[in-house]
Formats: structure tokens, C-alpha cells, sequence
């Protein structure tokens, strides 16, 4: 990507409210088979919500569509809640503004803009089981970790701090994926 399209994305994202960005490249994003094993045996969406495994692509089919980029940005979010059910709301207004910085990215000319968001799909109040029967598959879009990505590795690779919290009175740092080209 040329300086001066890497610019001009990082417009847009400040225009969306984005301030802290660092540009990736896809291939180095760290996967693990074991990120869709905790998906599988230690969460309660597995299987219920159409933006989470099983209805995503295959681990092998993850890593091959971080291999069709060349770039990457991204995006940290340090948050704090004062309720753990804050962080819903938190979710659904940075996941549309994230997925309004993809749908700019594309109608600018960047086609194959993709954006995993920094929080689970919470377009609606109830989630659909299935891609198929989803509402809004124009905006419903995956996390990193239902990819497979190892978020901590990431994350720490691109310099950026994150620890795991033991309650929600503590910082979390989120982040999300804009893929480019």
C-alpha cells in the first residue's frame, strides 16, 4: 500500500473516532487452532449466534484470508466499565462505527476492506443461529478470535499491552481488524 492511500485510511479512521491504530501485516497476525477450541469449550455463543463458530470458515480457511492481505490496521480500545452490561451497549456503538469505516474503505475504491470488529456482533437484540437466517449480513461481521487469531500474541507482537482481566473493574484492552489493500 503507498503512503498515500495508508493515509488516506488513517483519515477515515480518525474521522470515525479511531486515534489509536498501528498498521499490521495480515500474513504475521498469530493463529492457533486452540483460539476455536476455547471458542468451542468455553464459551456460551458457540453454536447459538450466527457470527460465531461453527459458522465460521475452517481454521485453514481462516489463515488463508489473512494471507490474501497485504495490510492490515489495528485498532486498541483500553476500556473500563462501571456495570459488566455496559459493555453490550459499548459493543454495539464501536462495532457500527467500525463496520462504517469498512463500508467508507470499500465505497472508496478499497474492495476488499473487511473489518472484524473489537466486540461480539450485537447488531441485534437477538441473534440469529445461523448465516442464513441472520438479519443484517451486510454488517454482521466475526471477532478476531473466532478467526483463530491469538488476540494476546497479536496484539503483544504489535506493541500493544494486554493482560488477562479478573473482573470488570479492571482495564480491558479490545481490539479490532480492518483488512486493506
Amino acid at each position: 500500500m503507498t503512503k498515500e492511500k495508508a493515509r488516506k485510511i488513517e483519515k477515515m479512521a480518525q474521522a470515525h473516532g479511531f486515534e489509536d491504530f498501528r498498521w499490521i501485516r495480515p500474513r504475521s497476525i498469530i493463529t492457533g487452532y486452540w483460539v476455536r477450541a476455547k471458542c468451542h469449550f468455553g464459551c456460551p455463543s458457540y453454536g447459538k449466534k450466527a457470527c460465531c463458530p461453527p459458522e465460521l470458515p475452517s481454521f485453514s480457511e481462516c489463515q488463508k484470508i489473512f494471507d490474501e492481505y497485504q495490510s492490515g490496521l489495528l485498532f486498541h480500545f483500553a476500556v473500563r466499565f462501571r456495570k459488566p452490561e455496559m459493555r453490550f451497549s459499548w459493543g454495539r456503538k464501536i462495532n457500527k462505527r467500525m463496520i462504517d469505516l469498512e463500508k467508507e474503505a470499500f465505497l472508496s475504491g478499497f474492495y476488499k476492506a473487511f473489518m472484524f470488529p473489537a466486540s461480539p456482533c450485537r447488531i441485534c437484540d437477538q441473534c440469529k443461529k445461523s448465516k442464513q437466517e441472520c438479519v443484517n449480513p451486510s454488517e454482521a461481521r466475526p471477532t478476531l478470535e473466532g478467526f483463530c487469531v491469538d488476540v494476546y500474541a497479536t496484539a503483544r507482537k504489535a506493541g500493544y499491552p494486554i493482560q488477562v482481566v479478573r473482573g470488570y473493574e479492571e482495564e480491558m484492552n479490545r481490539f479490532g481488524l480492518l483488512l486493506i489493500e
